[in-house]
């Protein structure tokens, strides 16, 4: 009688240990919503390491099933794709949605003091861990980290801007928030145009140019349809999140949990920043060149871009602190001085 009872205990105990081992090996595959082209600068050298890693960390019982160029979610939606479960993570692009992020625009003044990406992400993640008031604005959607581009300069198809007095009338696709109101204050017409269409755009002359990054100008062939570029413009960066549906990331298991934290926050900020875009310059010139292309590389002059700050550089930063104090967020003196004491 003992005997059969211990079978059984021990039977029991086995079965229970073969169930807890395949609850403990099911693969959790989450579904990755990315605007930017698979073979793009920005995924093979960002996107794809960073999920490698995050997968190779959970031993198999993580994937990440990227669907590029927009074939799960428009990039204009992707915001609420990942906040209602369409996608369990996306790749966000800020500047679609005024307003809704408006304390984080703050990394997107004109004339803020560094120069790559690596940086400006840095800081605009602990930003985000400092202020509260910037964490609510984020809160539909579980933010794993922020990145921002390298500050972003002017690219045209007809002729070289060289002053000011180059912009007047030229329709030129910006940004959104400050990005948008520094093109107006320099008389030039800013345009909303998805970063996927730029090409088309640019090539039939619905616009005239843009502002845009290295990174985007390899991505999206760019140079194809532009010869100018004028560098040094004091233009500002713009951000990105990497979020996931709050309801998904509550379900996965603490060390999982884990394993996205350890990859994401301020390590994760810096290597988007640093592999997405400041890796990009040489690339996107050698590209360019090989493939027998014109570039017109223009540095703006220290005077022209003085005149540039003057007009619609600082006054921008004024403004931005006059509508958050409008809005109810006397914080945001704060939080530009808290952003400005990191450099």
């Amino acid at each position: 009688m003992k005997k059969s009872l211990w079978v059984k205990l021990m039977v029991g105990l086995g079965f229970v240990m073969v169930l807890s081992f395949s609850a403990q090996a099911e693969t959790i595959t989450l579904t990755f919503a990315n605007q930017n082209p698979e073979l793009g600068w920005g995924t093979s050298q960002a996107w794809k390491p960073w999920v490698e890693r995050i997968e190779k960390a959970s031993g198999g019982r993580l994937k990440i099933k990227g669907y590029h160029s927009q074939t799960l979610a428009k990039g204009k939606d992707t915001w609420n794709a990942v906040k209602y479960g369409i996608a369990d993570m996306g790749w966000c692009f800020h500047p679609y949605w005024p307003g809704m992020t408006s304390l984080a625009d703050v990394i997107s003044m004109p004339s803020l003091p560094f120069k790559t990406s690596e940086e400006g992400s840095a800081a605009l993640w602990k930003l985000y861990e400092k202020f509260p008031q910037i964490r609510k604005q984020f809160a539909d959607n579980h933010i794993l980290l922020l990145y921002t581009t390298d500050p972003y300069f002017l690219i045209t198809t007809e002729k070289q801007v060289k002053a000011q007095e180059d912009l007047q009338g030229l329709k030129i696709r910006m940004m959104g928030g400050p990005s948008t109101e520094m093109m107006k204050a320099l008389g030039g017409v800013p345009m909303s145009v998805p970063m996927p269409d730029n090409y088309i755009a640019m090539q039939k002359g619905v616009t005239d140019g843009m502002g845009g990054s290295w990174e985007s100008i390899l991505t999206f062939r760019l140079y194809e349809v532009v010869k100018y570029y004028t560098l040094d413009t004091s233009f500002p960066v713009v951000y990105f999140s990497i979020a996931m549906n709050k309801n998904k990331w509550n379900s996965l298991p603490k060390d999982l949990q884990d394993i996205f934290t350890r990859e994401s926050g301020l390590n994760g900020a810096r290597f988007w920043g640093r592999n997405f875009f400041d890796t990009a310059r040489e690339a996107m010139i050698r590209e360019a060149m090989d493939k027998g292309y014109e570039m017109n590389i223009y540095p703006l002059p220290q005077s022209e871009r003085e005149k540039w700050l003057k007009e619609a550089g600082k006054p921008i930063w004024e403004d931005w602190l006059a509508k958050m104090k409008a809005d109810g967020h006397p914080e945001a003196q704060e939080i530009l001085d808290a952003l400005l004491a990191m450099f």
